[in-house]
């Protein structure tokens, strides 16, 4: 208990940190010193993460910047108990996405890492978009349904922040365990909504919706102000648009502009999410002051240049109670000042929200 009571006093600290980070964001300096700090005292909790640092020959007393610093694939999470909270302290956990036959990621939480993961999810998502008078429509299940996806509870808190109610989501759980849409429930409420819209969902979930406008005749012309955010990709389990085709059809068919539609990319196994700002026509994603993004090279592990492809290593001090790096499946272009997702490893299994959808 000894090592945990360490833990929860980082998490303090974190906490306490984020509250200012909007006007006062985390500089390098800052976020080497508390990255090697948090991955001190969780390899004192977790012998895997110590024993992995030894391998790599780094000297943990030393000064060691945190893009050297061990990370974790996420597809380990399926396999050890990556926690710092003592089991009788555990309340919740998220799961990966997939099919019930999968073996799928269990990020476990208790009381202090979900308040934690929170102040991060809301510090993060104020600082990028203004809903709170919006209708929040939510194209997931509840959280009733679906109370061990993070996408549902980040959604759920969406919901809140802007004063609406459970009647604000449009997802069915169906008899196979997929996510359905309520088209009917979905429709009434577009045509009849006078405040701007929040509207939210997997990209699949969004391509379901369109087809099922297409096949009905109908176009929507949101309120002003209205936004829509799509999260996941398609995961071979439909037809593929690409980002410029899915947002072109959301543009048309819900009459929005283009920089009205967000992305968001986050997984049950971190802490943080990323949005992605649209600039010169681009699309780059970045996550908060807090997390930090590495992208190496497949062939050599090491860091890729600008304008390059890499796989997408995130360092979240925000996985304060579990593990703070986190090496992901997916493939990603490194920009100045964040990354562009190019897509998933092609040994990756099929894997997020979206195949919920299919």
């Amino acid at each position: 208990m000894e090592n945990f009571g360490r833990i929860q006093e980082f998490g303090e600290r974190l906490h306490a940190r984020m509250a200012r980070a909007g006007d006062e964001p985390l500089g390098d300096a800052e976020f080497d010193e508390l990255a090697l700090e948090l991955f001190r005292r969780q390899a004192a909790c977790m012998p895997t993460l110590e024993r992995l640092a030894v391998r790599r020959g780094l000297n943990l007393s030393n000064r060691v910047p945190w893009q050297q610093l061990p990370a974790i694939p996420t597809r380990m999470f399926k396999e050890l108990d990556l926690s710092c909270i003592p089991e009788h302290l555990r309340s919740t956990y998220f799961l990966s996405s997939g099919t019930t036959s999968e073996a799928r990621s269990r990020h476990w939480h208790g009381d202090e890492s979900m308040r934690l993961y929170e102040r991060s999810l809301m510090t993060w998502f104020h600082r990028n978009h203004r809903v709170e008078r919006h209708r929040f429509l939510s194209l997931t299940p509840d959280a009733s349904a679906a109370p061990n996806s993070s996408l549902v509870h980040m959604f759920d808190r969406f919901r809140l922040s802007a004063g609406c109610g459970l009647d604000s989501f449009f997802g069915r759980i169906a008899g196979d365990g997929s996510w359905q849409v309520d088209f009917e429930g979905l429709f009434n409420v577009l045509k009849l909504e006078t405040r701007p819209v929040f509207l939210v969902g997997t990209a699949f979930a969004f391509v379901h919706v369109l087809d099922e406008m297409k096949a009905r005749g109908l176009v929507f012309e949101l309120p002003a102000g209205s936004r829509l955010m799509e999260t996941g990709g398609y995961k071979g389990r439909s037809r593929v648009l690409t980002k410029e085709e899915l947002h072109g059809q959301m543009r048309i068919g819900f009459s929005v502009r283009l920089e009205d539609i967000v992305c968001e990319y986050g997984m049950s196994e971190l802490s943080s999410q990323a949005y992605d700002v649209l600039s010169g026509g681009v699309r780059e994603f970045r996550f908060p002051s807090w997390a930090r993004v590495l992208l190496v090279s497949p062939e050599t592990g090491r860091e890729v240049g600008e304008g390059e492809v890499g796989i997408l290593r995130v360092c979240d001090l925000a996985n304060t109670f579990s593990v703070m790096a986190v090496q992901t499946e997916d493939l990603a272009i490194r920009t100045c000042g964040g990354f562009q997702l190019k897509g998933r490893l092609a040994e990756a299994e099929p894997r997020g929200c979206s195949l919920m959808a299919a």
